[in-house]
């Protein structure tokens, strides 16, 4: 039997990155993904042979389009975007800010998984990653939560409709990745230590925590319209 091929977009760094070792790691051919040229290069060298970098800007169709027609036939699907835009009281928040945020979280997910469909196998899967911020209600957080809650949304809706294709997310909590590097260090730490005193588990996630939930949702083949909240219990309010 030959090895199943999972193709991660978003896959250069952080959450997609992590899970592309996962992945190898536990016997599959990966492809990454990603717009970034030389992170995708070294992530490819950080992989070494076994896995694939394809370049991809899910903001561009035709980019999107090619990236799939060149990568072929697949099992599974992991859409790894991420956005910082949108965060900030609502009062205030700026509207072009929490648009900004559904052109770089919702909008990819959702084209990506669409030009996907030809290229993958009926019985494979796609997974989506949202996070926390859809599901809890922390001050703050109404313009990225509402895009996380947008791409969450898709997960029961395209379980039903693409069957036997399955469909699942993962929403993770704070994770220390490459998200986070908008803020210097310093602040950096005083936010994580913040976040992990709310947090049952006593700490920030890792991107391997995320990574592990998304091989588990790829290979449990009885998995289809869940989203998997991994936070460490800060949604619980801390």
């Amino acid at each position: 039997m030959s090895a199943p091929h999972s193709v991660i977009a978003g896959g250069s760094s952080g959450i997609g990155l992590a899970t592309a070792k996962t992945l190898l790691n536990a016997g599959h051919k990966v492809s990454i993904a990603g717009r970034n040229t030389a992170r995708l290069d070294q992530a490819a060298r950080l992989l070494g042979d076994q896995a694939q970098a394809v370049v991809m800007d899910a903001a561009d169709p035709e980019s999107v389009k090619s990236a799939f027609a060149s990568i072929g036939p697949f099992d599974h699907l992991v859409l790894a975007f991420g956005s910082t835009k949108g965060a900030g009281p609502f009062a205030t928040v700026d509207l072009a800010e929490v648009r900004q945020g559904f052109v770089e979280k919702v909008f990819p997910h959702f084209a990506t998984a669409q030009a996907a469909l030809p290229f993958l196998a009926p019985r494979g899967s796609i997974t989506f990653v949202a996070a926390v911020t859809a599901h809890s209600a922390m001050p703050g957080t109404a313009g990225i939560g509402a895009a996380n809650a947008a791409v969450a949304a898709l997960v029961p809706i395209l379980a039903a409709e693409l069957k036997p294709l399955r469909v699942n997310g993962v929403s993770p909590g704070v994770i220390d990745t490459p998200w986070w590097d908008f803020l210097s260090d310093d602040v950096k730490a005083t936010v994580f230590a913040d976040f992990a005193g709310k947090t049952p588990v006593g700490r920030v996630g890792q991107a391997d925590d995320i990574a592990q939930t998304i091989a588990f949702l790829i290979s449990n083949g009885f998995m289809s319209g869940d989203v998997i909240i991994c936070d460490g219990g800060l949604r619980l309010g801390g």
